[in-house]
């Protein structure tokens, strides 16, 4: 597996997150909670990309899906470990596969069937989620499980094409939302294309919708330069997409 020049190229967003870290089964967690009544059974899972839960995009998003109505964890499944903010800046030559070893699924997926357990335990029964880059591979992952009812990814890294996507076919019962771009060495158009191939015009009975963000490059859904007016419409058009997806599917 590898990872492309943009998954760690982007902007940091500004703003001041509203939500507070927790310790859910040991692992910490950032948890953003809708100031209104919500379904207190029901929850969404971010998965963040490499930058983890600390990167204040991330919180921001968790906040905004907070705001639509649903509790909404970041959990932090690379233990602690992310890839700091500063590999964003201009010039930076961070090798990111110098990184990865210490953060495959061996050592990642267990942290997070520890918050997962833990958030059954505290009376969630219906999970969706929404991963970006790095965190869409689990949610497929979660998905093959049927862990969760609900799926949504972003730009999603690690993928097997066309493996991936049979296999959700053959597996999940989750209704699956992609936000797809046109600049994407992760889930290039070829992919794309294999996705609606395999799932779309109804052939995915759960459902299946992608949406298709022209100007944008992998990473535009979290990381994303809001003074680009095309990546301003893809970053704050699939945040939308995501939550009427949750709304209508969840």
């Amino acid at each position: 597996m590898s990872f492309c020049e943009h998954c760690v190229k982007g902007v940091t967003h500004e703003g001041t997150p509203e939500g507070k870290w927790e310790k859910i089964g040991d692992v910490d967690c950032y948890v953003a909670t809708p100031d209104k009544d919500y379904p207190k059974d029901k929850a969404i899972l971010l998965l963040p990309d490499v930058f983890g839960p600390q990167l204040n995009n991330a919180q921001l998003l968790a906040d905004d899906f907070a705001a639509n109505g649903f509790k909404t964890i970041v959990p932090d499944y690379l233990n602690g470990d992310p890839i700091h903010p500063d590999a964003l800046n201009p010039g930076s030559n961070f090798d990111i596969m110098k990184w990865f070893p210490n953060h495959t699924q061996e050592k990642t997926r267990p942290t997070l069937d520890k918050v997962i357990n833990a958030l059954k335990g505290q009376g969630i029964q219906t999970f969706g989620a929404t991963g970006y880059c790095f965190g869409g591979r689990y949610v497929f992952d979660l998905a093959f499980e049927n862990i969760i009812k609900v799926a949504v990814v972003s730009h999603p890294s690690l993928l097997q094409v066309p493996a991936d996507l049979e296999k959700y076919i053959a597996s999940s019962k989750a209704p699956l939302l992609i936000n797809s771009c046109p600049v994407d060495q992760q889930f290039p158009l070829e992919s794309s294309k294999k996705a609606d191939e395999l799932l779309g015009d109804g052939k995915f009975a759960p459902g299946y919708k992608r949406e298709f963000w022209d100007g944008c490059t992998h990473g535009f859904a979290v990381r994303g330069d809001m003074t680009d007016p095309k990546v301003k419409a893809g970053k704050e058009g699939s945040f939308k997409a995501a939550v009427e997806w949750f709304m209508a599917k969840l």
